[in-house]
């Protein structure tokens, strides 16, 4: 389809970028909304017009879910899984623990061919000093290779080839590979129904949205699923929540979460976390906001019943 001619455009971030004028735009999907920043999604719709917005995502973040609280967004929320879906089992694991779990990863390709990925932060060792223990997807594919002897392993990272990245997904989807080590590439899009065990390094450095796009790369198929949270973290907001993690399975329950211990951001800025300060009140009180959005609403909606407060808020603006 040439650009500027077709009814539907389906795209990237490049669709923000590319110098064309878009006509008539109706209607704006952004799919993974988690994905794009405020400017990129609000440059979008601005380059459309006024248009319709849909947004779609498994994990809102915070600023989203405060949106709707306020009523700048109606909301949907899809609660059944798809049918033979089972809930992923999830454990945060210690350094401690590591070697059992090993062992047990290893019985579980034995026993039941299951196929495992293994997520780690970074992509090479970093010198930086607050990432030093850090784990390296290269450092431990090769000690990964060491310890799972009779097993087949994958490396997979943004700076390989697209050739090579191919290569390597379709191994792992035919059942070639047993263990895939990977960055957060794989966070979306992808699709082995052969996967039951995530493995994810130094999990506290990872968000709730992106922890719980990653549990969503297994459980896939019909078989039980596991997501193993590896963290020396036992206490504090980064342990809070990876046990939140083990007792929700629900990307909205875990955004409502996200949203208390981030904050909500700029409502009318960029920042999409943060707690803005207030003179009174507080962000945190949704039930009080919710009740004053009502509130307001009631009074727009019927002017007559409150003329007394309009005049008073109206009185008020032009003093301010």
């Amino acid at each position: 389809m040439e650009l500027g001619r077709s009814d539907i455009f389906v795209g990237t971030h490049a669709l923000i970028h590319k110098k064309v004028k878009f006509d008539r735009v109706a209607l704006v999907v952004i799919d993974e909304q988690h994905r794009f920043g405020v400017e990129q999604r609000s440059h979008l719709v601005k380059k459309s017009g006024t248009p319709h917005v849909l947004t779609m995502t498994a994990t809102p973040i915070p600023r989203t879910v405060a949106l709707t609280t306020y009523g700048d967004l109606d909301l949907s929320v899809l609660t059944e899984m798809p049918k033979g879906r089972k809930e992923v089992i999830t454990w945060t694991i210690s350094e401690k623990k590591r070697k059992e779990a090993y062992k047990w990863i290893e019985d579980q390709i034995t026993e039941n061919g299951s196929q495992v990925f293994v997520v780690c932060p970074l992509i090479e060792d970093s010198e930086t000093e607050t990432l030093a223990d850090v784990k390296s997807v290269t450092t431990e594919f090769e000690k990964l290779k060491v310890i799972f002897k009779k097993q087949r392993l994958g490396l997979l990272h943004g700076r390989l080839k697209t050739s090579e990245k191919n290569r390597v997904l379709d191994d792992f989807r035919s059942g070639e590979l047993d263990i895939l080590v990977t960055t957060p590439v794989v966070e979306v899009g992808i699709d082995i129904p052969g996967a039951t065990i995530m493995v994810v390094e130094a999990a506290e450095r990872f968000g709730l949205a992106q922890l719980h796009q990653l549990r969503g790369r297994v459980g896939r198929g019909e078989a039980k699923s596991y997501c193993l949270l590896f963290s020396n973290y036992h206490s504090g907001s980064a342990f809070a929540r990876l046990k939140a993690m083990e007792e929700s399975h629900s990307g909205f329950e875990l955004a409502e979460l996200d949203l208390k211990m981030r904050g909500p951001g700029e409502i009318f800025g960029t920042a999409q976390s943060g707690f803005p300060e207030l003179k009174i009140a507080s962000w945190a009180n949704y039930e009080l906001i919710k009740k004053s959005r009502d509130m307001a609403e009631e009074i727009v909606a019927n002017p007559d019943r409150y003329t007394f407060l309009i005049k008073k808020v109206d009185k008020y603006l032009h003093v301010a």
